[in-house]
């Protein structure tokens, strides 16, 4: 190991991170630069030749391979078919898959969880799980983050997912509403690239679709085709009910927003731009028509002209091998590459992005507002190795934008002490974290999943991984008893839970079948394969969280995030009362129903003497909440942090509560608005 203090410029900002929360703020970052004369922030598109500007000066670090980090067509085209090939060859295809698990900045991988056998830890994978039930969901350390292998899924949150306490005297109210984080809604669905049909859209609110979306709202691109197992599952389903609680709950199958490219919708007019309004408060954010230009769907990295639109592959999780799902590269790549005058793309050298650079400290400067003054870094020289150069940024100076996931985030901050003099004596802090919440509050989508044979073919695989949900269970007055869920309904047969169709395959061969009868048996079971996939919100329990322990360290001397994770009566019941609704919809439609919970599955429980199993959403959120209170929260609704006054923490564990979307485009959403302001926060630096 090598240490140096790294001899560079003074940084305006440095981020964390290249994932979506990381490569939005980049990106609206580098859109504007700073008006000496006018001493404010403008946008690119406001400058004028005569005049000279500030751009920002920004690094990035990311903990994964530098390979095609810098998003040239070439590397970025070969990377992402390295990943491809790796994706074909791979025997369990779950969402990490395709993507390099490296030592030095290992991931969380799905394969490595097992039952937790108190009071030991399963250390099996990265994460140290001590339970009592496994954390059971993954998430990947590389460029451009987890909305690599991510769904594609981009649901809005309802209003009352905002006022939990409020409502139903449950959890804890965000620091904004749905009104307030309205208009970054639409800001992120432009730049992710939602196709979607807002008429087709049925929620069990009392808003109608024209308050909640807008008059006259519609979404960047149409409606990716529902699938043909969907409309048969919507024809056997249209106009029933499910009961619950003595109570009849219309079944709503509604569409689903998706990330994903599909034809530009006319009505949504030209592209845009989000641009920064100053005035004497600071600075709005607003959606602004290019008039010059018209709205078209952005493909693959390296080929603009390659996956404009989806090609129904069905591999969406984990990997589009056309990139026509979004992927956060496509928003860093904007950053890095800027339309000069010649309507050339040119790469911006005021951004850098250093690859292989784990971040894993921050220091305090005690004397100066409790400032963050130095980022930590050990940036390892290659893949096979675990040498490591100690590096040390002096940040007194400079914006520091923590925007890694709802792991890594906390993790840094955990292993970030420092000592001041309070009352006499000698008092140990820790970055952010005065109110204890700083890991605290980790949740998921709890997924359980029920799966049968349809009386008919249905023909799952057919378009993308999903195209339809079920709505009707995402809000009403049974909250105060048990979770919200949202059920999409997958369109991969079961190769989740019973990891068809090798199991089928199996399971016939070992009955005798060979040859004309095989292929038979196999057309007549995975033609009509359903599976439903139930996501239980879980409430924020601060016994929930991510620490850490000097005796769980990676290769690179840095802790592993450590695990405490379980559920309560509320998620249980909720999961009972969605296996109700499943036997219901499941007898409507005529589906002989396979599921099965075994003791041996790793996320299994006993519930009123009934086994229940789930699985992990990916949905890793509410590790640095957001709150009105420092006694209470980690940031502010801007993802500020209450402690120190250079020091953003942005992502999905921002979530005050995590509801029954997709978090993604709401992560974004708030992103976006963080952005308002470090604007400010700029402007003050700079002038």
């Amino acid at each position: 190991m090598n240490q140096t203090e790294k001899p560079q410029q003074k940084k305006d900002v440095i981020i964390v991170g290249t994932g979506i929360a990381g490569s939005l703020i980049a990106k609206l970052l580098t859109d504007h630069v700073f008006d000496a004369d006018a001493k404010k922030m403008i946008h690119r598109s406001e400058t004028d030749d005569s005049k000279t500007y500030k751009e920002l000066s920004i690094l990035m670090y990311e903990a994964g391979l530098e390979a095609g980090i810098e998003l040239d067509s070439a590397t970025s085209m070969v990377t992402y078919n390295d990943y491809i090939r790796k994706f074909y060859i791979e025997e369990a295809k779950v969402p990490n898959s395709p993507y390099p698990n490296l030592k030095q900045a290992p991931s969380p991988n799905v394969l490595d969880i097992e039952p937790i056998v108190p009071p030991f830890p399963d250390k099996k994978g990265y994460l140290v799980q001590f339970g009592p039930m496994p954390f059971a969901s993954d998430a990947i350390r590389v460029g451009g983050g987890t909305t690599l292998h991510w769904l594609g899924t981009t649901p809005r949150m309802l209003p009352n997912d905002f006022r939990l306490k409020e409502q139903y005297g449950r959890a804890m109210d965000w620091p904004i509403d749905y009104e307030t984080l309205k208009p970054y809604y639409e800001m992120a669905e432009f730049e992710i690239g939602v196709s979607g049909n807002v008429a087709a859209q049925e929620y069990p609110i009392k808003e109608s679709m024209e308050e909640y979306y807008g008059k006259n709202y519609v979404f960047p691109m149409e409606e990716i085709p529902q699938s043909y197992m969907d409309h048969q599952i919507i024809n056997g389903l249209a106009g029933t009910s499910v009961q619950l609680n003595f109570e009849e709950y219309p079944i709503m199958l509604v569409p689903s927003p998706q990330g994903r490219n599909s034809t530009p919708n006319i009505a949504y007019g030209t592209s845009k731009i989000v641009k920064a309004e100053a005035s004497e408060s600071g600075y709005t954010l607003t959606l602004k028509n290019i008039e010059s230009e018209e709205y078209k769907a952005l493909g693959a990295v390296w080929n603009p002209y390659m996956g404009e639109r989806c090609e129904g592959n069905a591999s969406c999780v984990p990997i589009c091998p056309v990139q026509a799902k979004y992927n956060a590269l496509k928003t860093l790549k904007k950053a890095l590459y800027k339309v000069n005058k010649n309507q050339n793309l040119q790469r911006n050298h005021n951004i850098q992005v250093q690859a292989q650079s784990v971040v894993y400290k921050l220091s305090v400067d005690v004397a100066d507002q409790e400032k963050i003054s130095k980022v930590h870094i050990r940036r390892y020289i290659s893949r096979e190795k675990t040498e490591f150069v100690e590096e040390v940024i002096d940040t007194n100076e400079t914006i520091v934008i923590l925007a890694a996931n709802a792991f890594e985030n906390p993790k840094i901050l955990l292993n970030s002490k420092y000592t001041v003099f309070e009352n006499g004596q000698n008092v140990e802090k820790t970055v952010a974290n005065r109110s204890d919440q700083v890991g605290r509050n980790l949740m998921d989508h709890m997924v359980m999943l029920t799966w049968g044979l349809f009386p008919d073919p249905v023909y799952s695989y057919r378009g993308p991984g999903s195209t339809t949900n079920i709505s009707s269970f995402r809000d009403g007055n049974f909250r105060s008893k048990f979770s919200a869920w949202i059920s999409p309904l997958d369109n991969w047969g079961w190769s989740w839970p019973a990891f068809s169709p090798g199991s089928d395959l199996s399971e016939f061969l070992n009955d005798g079948l060979f040859g004309e009868e095989l292929k038979d048996a196999l057309t007549h079971r995975l033609s009509r394969q359903v599976l439903f996939h139930f996501e239980i919100e879980q409430l924020p329990n601060p016994d929930n969280r991510v620490t850490i322990n000097d005796q769980y360290l990676d290769v690179l001397g840095i802790p592993r995030p450590v695990i405490i994770y379980g559920l309560t009566e509320y998620e249980m019941r909720a999961m009972e009362q969605a296996k109700l609704a499943s036997d219901q919809m499941f007898a409507r439609l005529g589906i002989e129903d396979f599921t099965k919970y075994n003791a041996t599955d790793n996320n299994t429980f006993v519930y009123n003497n009934v086994r229940y199993s789930y699985n992990g959403a990916g949905h890793i959120v509410g590790t640095h909440r957001m709150g009105d209170n420092p006694d209470d929260s980690v940031t502010n609704s801007y993802c500020k942090s209450w402690d120190h006054p250079n020091l953003y923490i942005v992502g999905a564990g921002n979530m005050t509560t995590l509801g029954t979307s997709n978090p993604t485009l709401t992560l974004s959403a708030f992103t976006i608005r963080s952005v308002e302001s470090i604007l400010k926060d700029l402007e003050n630096i700079l002038k």
